[in-house]
């Protein structure tokens, strides 16, 4: 990280932390941010879910929630990007304070809610942006929707012509009750509604748009068994892994540990690539799946591929890396691709799977 870099991210750690991601979605919307240059890498490229991808790294979710800065984040080295999580109807989200960053652990914990400006808002930047840019939606469920279902639904029909693939996010701890649908009966619903709305968008425009699941890292055994029958069932496209989570397990920051949300950044790399590594084994070799927790280097990303994960994203690593992250983590794997002579970084997928997946949650 070059000291300019380093300063700018000091300078932005004394602001409230929302003040500072706004600042930061600001100045990608008036270009302040220069991408840094690294060359594209054909063994980087793979099709996932029958989208190709240039590279696997992606922004999560949470970062550009309303749409605003798509394309910008992409020319930061991204490989994709998720907007979102959006609702039917606008909503403000929780009280603030609601973000802390914890700097000793380069983790960030969150209470937002699923603060957003609602679809129609996010649908008309989107419609703004090159069809062809890899762009997924994250769709959510209003707080106090009578029917969260039919939010989830509304998302597929609302965005169906401008999204590349959706998230249909059930995993955020900050809503009340939505970790709920994650509940085998419940999930099993949700499951059919989305994917039977998807199927008449298909049928109607003869275009067939992806749609994964976000899980929470926080499941039982037993949960897992159940999301994995059901994600087999209803023959979804691929499974992200994972939201943030509950624990403060590996924090050493104790001082705003208790603020309660969700716990995102590096302490959550461990508990995260578990879950991955758990559900690769119950899902078989082929299904996508979409790493994230804790990525904050080439090398936890490609740990990540290793535990079975055909992609990955980031958020919170960027907090504490930087714009120029994306693109650091690029050439890395580009790097790892040279020292193991790799003619595809797809080839190390799943070496590490067993190992994970035999650790204790």
């Amino acid at each position: 990280m070059s000291k300019v870099v380093s300063a700018a991210l000091r300078s932005l750690y004394l602001l409230d932390p929302e003040k500072a991601h706004g600042a930061s979605l600001r100045a990608l919307k008036t270009g302040m941010v220069r991408p840094k240059k690294y060359e594209p890498d054909e063994r980087l490229a793979q099709t996932v879910a029958g989208l190709t991808f240039p590279n696997p790294l992606g922004l999560a979710a949470g970062y550009d929630k309303n749409a605003e800065v798509p394309e910008a984040v992409l020319r930061l080295g991204f490989g994709f990007t998720e907007i979102g999580t959006v609702t039917p109807k606008p909503q403000d989200g929780n009280p603030k304070p609601r973000v802390f960053r914890l700097i000793q652990d380069e983790a960030v914990i969150n209470r937002l809610g699923f603060n957003n400006e609602g679809h129609w808002a996010a649908l008309a930047r989107l419609k703004a942006c090159d069809p062809a840019a890899l762009i997924g939606v994250n769709i959510g469920a209003n707080k106090d929707s009578e029917d969260r279902i039919a939010d989830y639904v509304a998302g597929i029909r609302n965005f169906y012509g401008v999204a590349r693939y959706f998230t249909a996010n059930i995993s955020s701890p900050n809503t009340p009750g939505l970790r709920d649908l994650q509940a085998r009966e419940s999930l099993s619903s949700l499951l059919s509604a989305v994917l039977a709305a998807r199927d008449e968008e298909v049928a109607s425009s003869g275009r067939m748009v992806p749609v994964f699941l976000k899980i929470a890292p926080d499941l039982t055994e037993d949960g897992l068994d159940d999301i994995a029958a059901e994600v087999l069932a209803h023959r979804l496209d691929g499974l992200i892994v994972s939201n943030t989570t509950l624990s403060r397990v590996g924090l050493t920051d104790h001082r705003q540990a208790s603020e309660t949300g969700g716990m995102s950044g590096k302490p959550l790399f461990e508990k995260s690539t578990i879950v991955l590594a758990k559900m690769r084994q119950r899902l078989g070799p082929d299904l996508p799946l979409i790493g994230v927790g804790g990525v904050h280097s080439a090398d936890t990303a490609a740990e990540k591929i290793r535990a079975g994960a055909h992609l990955v994203q980031l958020y919170s690593g960027m907090v504490y890396g930087g714009p120029g992250l994306a693109a650091d983590i690029v050439r890395g794997l580009s790097t790892i691709c040279n020292r193991e002579k790799l003619n595809a970084l797809s080839e190390i997928r799943g070496c590490n799977t067993e190992e994970w997946a035999t650790r204790t949650l």
